[in-house]
This record gives C-alpha cells, structure tokens and sequence, in this order.
C-alpha cells in the first residue's frame, strides 16, 4: 500500500511538473535571480553571523526581546546557508543537480525559516505591546526564561508542522532536466489555504493590533519618556517593513496562486504565476539581509556591543553592566529592547 502511495504521489509530481513547463525560467531570469540570491547570501551571512556572535557573547540574560533576536538570527542563519543551493540551481538554467534529499531539506529550511521568523517577529511585538501598555502588570512575565521556552515551543510546532517536507519525494525528471519542486512550484492544493491562514494570518493580525494598541497608548500621554517612544516607533516601522516587503507579498500571492493555478489554465498565466512565485520568494529570502538592520537600531545591547568593538569602549554610552543595573532599577528602562 505505501508502495503505491509512493508511486501515486511521484505521478501526481511529475504532472505537476509537466503542467508547469510554461513557467520554466528564461536565461536572464537565472541570471537575475542568481545575481540576487548571491548578494543576498552575502549580506544575510555576515550580517547574521555578527549578530549570532555579538548575541552570545555577551552571556548576560538581557531582555525578552534579546532572547527573540537571538533565536531570530538563529533561523536566518540557517536559511542563509542553503541559499547557495538556489543560486547554483539558477547557474544551472533551472536544473538540481543535488538530489532528492538536498531538495527536502532545502525546502525544509526555507519554510522553518520563514515561519519561525514570522513568529519570532510576532513575539517582539507582544513583548513591546506588553513592556509599554502594561510595564508593572508584564514584569513578572517579561522575564528571559520565558522568552527562552516561547521560543522552544515555536521550534517544535513549526518544525513539526514542516517535517511532511522531509518524507515526500520532491524532485521529478522532465526533458532531461532535474525539477526541485520546492523551488518556486510548490503544489496548488486547496488545503494550502486553510495553512496560509493559520501559518501567517494570524501572526500579522496579532502583530498589527500590537502595534495599533501601542500607538494608540503613546498618543495617550506622558506616560513614556520621549526617547523610550522614539524607540517604540522605531520597533513598530522595522518590524512591520520587514513583514509588508519580506513576507505578504508571497503569501497574497500564494492566496491567488492556490486559486487560479489549474492546468487549464493558459500558458500565460501559469507563466505569470510562476514568475510572481519566484519573485515573491526571493523577497521572503531578503528578510535574512533586513533582520541584522532591526538588530542594530532596536537591540541596544547589540548596537553598543558593535559599537565597542568598532569604536573601542566609551564611545557608545554607558558600559554594559552599569546599563544592565540601570535598568533593573528603573521602570522606564523595563520599556526597553
């Protein structure tokens, strides 16, 4: 029986497969897309990379919020290291060279990746919400131990809920050409729908109503030094940048893709839908390069770790552990990344 299984779903891959040829990539696509993954690669490693390092070596505690930043440059990082397989596979003109296995994993981590960040996004959003509408009710609650096992239980649950990707064939031969189907063609199921709402709706509903309860607390009053409220808006403007360029587009555009991709459909269309699925993943792979960004102007202890290292000590405010005393006794400070 599972042999059957086995051998429906490789038929039903390669009529995929088959039905997409319209939406093969031309020569100056792979070029573009190529061009693309390899600067993205490059500023995503280095950039994730730095922060990892300058995370943990500092072993304090820190925030909540440093907590989701560094599981955060953790899952970048991890996404970031396979991006190589993308740019050879547009080298290629279209073809995997690497295998089956190769395949699943790459789009294993794409997804983990993805998903985790979106989370882990979400998460510094609460925190946020909860540092500056409710700073004396979330102290005990805003605690990095906390945070820590948050961030545990959204590895388990997204990597639980990607790991069918690891056990279902992925690649297919078609005119002497390897197809990794997680590149860009993945399947128009209906019941992607029900996943995308779950997956990212909620994430960005929740992440969006933070931010409109926290704008709406600041414009209450004083009740948050000026600079404490530059740095909430600064938080609220990173943060939903990175979800409006890195991942809505591609999720609308797997709303419409699941909709009106058919084989049926005209060659030019399932053209246009490839296209808009190269592109838009593309976008949700920059997250990896525009995350270190988020780090440097909303973590403080980042920026004056960074700053220490390249300016020398002294030139980036108050030393680190008078800092880290400073805001244990100040209850404005709790409001703090």
């Amino acid at each position: 029986m599972n042999g059957l299984k086995g051998a429906s779903g490789l038929a039903t891959n390669a009529s995929l497969a088959a039905a997409d040829q319209c939406g093969q990539e031309t020569q100056l696509e792979n070029a573009l897309l190529a061009s693309f993954y390899l600067l993205d690669f490059l500023l995503a490693f280095v950039g994730n990379a730095l922060a990892l390092w300058l995370f943990l070596r500092d072993r304090r505690a820190g925030t909540p919020a440093d907590v989701f930043l560094l599981h955060l440059a953790v899952a970048d990082l991890s996404c970031v290291l396979v991006l190589p397989t993308r740019l050879v596979y547009h080298f290629s003109g279209g073809h995997w060279p690497f295998g089956e296995i190769p395949c699943r994993l790459t789009g294993f981590l794409f997804y983990l990746n993805m998903y985790a960040s979106i989370y882990f996004l979400t998460c510094i959003s609460a925190d946020r919400f909860l540092a500056i509408v409710h700073p004396v009710k979330s102290l005990k609650l805003r605690r990095p131990l906390y945070a820590h096992l948050a961030c545990a239980v959204l590895w388990v649950v997204v990597a639980v809920a990607m790991a069918p990707l690891l056990v279902s064939p992925q690649t297919v031969r078609t005119n002497h050409t390897v197809v990794c189907l997680q590149l860009y063609r993945e399947k128009a199921s209906p019941h992607a729908l029900v996943s995308l709402a779950v997956a990212f709706t909620f994430p960005f509903v929740t992440t969006v109503t933070c931010y409109l309860l926290i704008i709406h607390s600041l414009r209450q009053g004083p009740r948050v030094e000026t600079r404490l409220k530059s740095k909430a808006v600064r938080t609220i403007a990173l943060v939903l940048a990175i979800f409006l360029v890195c991942f809505l587009p591609y999720h609308v555009h797997r709303f419409v893709y699941v909709l009106h991709h058919r084989s049926s459909a005209s060659c030019a269309a399932r053209r246009a839908l490839a296209l808009g699925n190269r592109v838009t993943s593309c976008l949700t792979s920059l997250n990896g390069a525009l995350d270190p960004i988020m780090y440097f102007f909303v973590a403080e202890k980042f920026r004056n770790t960074l700053c220490n290292l390249l300016c020398g000590p002294g030139l980036s405010g108050p030393p680190p552990s008078l800092e880290g005393r400073t805001n244990e006794s100040s209850m404005s400070a709790r409001s703090e990344l």
